[in-house]
């Protein structure tokens, strides 16, 4: 007696969400997305009573919302937060004045690139509240843009950036792109421009002139805050040098812009181990394991992810995201020194672990505060 085969389960497009935000599109599927739903925390008796494709879905559920912690406001972000608010509200200037810029200036892995497309999010939707969603000539609002650049870039195509996020075309020259963007920032009554990765524009430090003509034609040209974010670009005598008397573009360059930046984490005292533990104790509450507890990170764990990570956000998320995708896929349903060690981490990290897990081992360095070292 033959038997009907088993219908295939439907398809399940899970919640992976591809977007660059350097489009439009994208950029408004970031300000505008829905926020994930938190998956459901099952016991291991619930997940054993699952049939293999819900079991399937779930972990799947699972681990794309485990990649998309955060951001998380830790009290870095906050300030940078604070301070970005204060110069783009102040920013209100006519058009005939050039707007002062900011410049996030800080080391790779400290999420900064996240924390001020946050914030763009956030300007983003206030301006969209208090405005209206469409300008009074009837053209979708966009008060906020961003783009990152790529090495070497130019001006023609620094503007061609600009112009691709608005999707318009990038045929012509530096003059033309730039008119064609000037008209889509006004018509769209833009107020602030994210620049990602502004240190390919610099170039060598001997460029530093280069690199201020061209940022200086920017704000002259575009009648917005402009928000930079890069890595060592201070270093290259950017905002320090030029201030002899005259009007050199690196003198006016620095008196235009502001530096901010986005520390990473710190033990050394009592105030950074208590933000370390608070930011533990913040991931530890939005991870889906089974066998999840409290304190799983921010005590059995804590002195072991400040000493893989050095204290960098984006180096800890990696690490703790691959962790529980392990932890799920192994079975194991929770996190551990001995399945961590099995995760790899990204190459900095890896390579300043070991002088850190030695100081912890020694007893010169911890994470824990005085409060927790007392009562344990």
């Amino acid at each position: 007696m033959s038997t009907a085969p088993e219908a295939a389960p439907d398809p399940f497009e899970g919640d992976d969400r591809q977007y660059s935000p350097t489009r439009l599109a994208g950029w408004l599927q970031e300000v505008e997305g829905p926020d994930r739903t938190r998956p459901e925390h099952l016991t291991r008796a619930q997940l054993a009573g699952l049939s293999p494709s819900a079991l399937a879905v779930h972990n799947d559920v699972r681990e794309v919302w485990h990649a998309n912690i955060g951001p998380i406001d830790t009290p870095q972000l906050l300030a940078l937060h604070a301070d970005l608010r204060e110069i783009v509200e102040a920013n209100r200037q006519d058009g005939n004045k050039t707007k002062p810029a900011a410049l996030i200036d800080a080391h790779p892995g400290l999420g900064k690139s996240t924390a001020v497309r946050a914030y763009g999010c956030d300007l983003f939707r206030r301006q969209v509240s208090l405005r209206g969603a469409t300008t009074p000539a009837g053209d979708r609002r966009v008060p906020v843009i961003y783009i990152a650049l790529s090495g070497n870039t130019q001006i023609r195509g620094l503007n061609a950036a600009i112009c691709r996020f608005y999707g318009l075309p990038v045929k012509g020259d530096a003059d033309t792109l730039a008119e064609r963007a000037v008209d889509a920032v006004l018509s769209m009554k833009t107020v602030a421009m994210v620049i990602d990765d502004i240190h390919f524009l610099a170039g060598s430090k001997s460029n530093s002139v280069r690199m201020a003509n061209q940022l200086k034609y920017l704000a002259n040209v575009f009648p917005v805050t402009l928000i930079y974010v890069g890595v060592g670009v201070q270093e290259r005598g950017i905002l320090h040098e030029g201030f002899a008397p005259g009007d050199s573009p690196l003198a006016q360059f620095g008196r235009r812009t502001t530096a901010l930046t986005l520390a990473p984490f710190q033990v050394a005292d009592e105030e950074g181990r208590r933000q370390w533990r608070l930011l533990l104790k913040t991931i530890e509450h939005k991870l889906v394991l089974a066998d999840t507890y409290p304190g799983m990170l921010a005590e059995d764990l804590s002195d072991y992810l400040f000493a893989r990570s050095t204290g960098h956000f984006a180096s800890l998320m990696a690490l703790i995201n691959r962790g529980c995708l392990r932890a799920i896929r192994t079975g194991a349903e929770r996190l551990d020194e001995e399945l961590m060690n099995t995760v790899k981490n990204d190459a900095a990290a890896e390579q300043a672990r070991q002088e850190l897990q030695a100081a912890v081992t020694a007893g010169l360095l911890t994470t824990r505060p005085a409060e927790r070292r007392r009562s344990a």
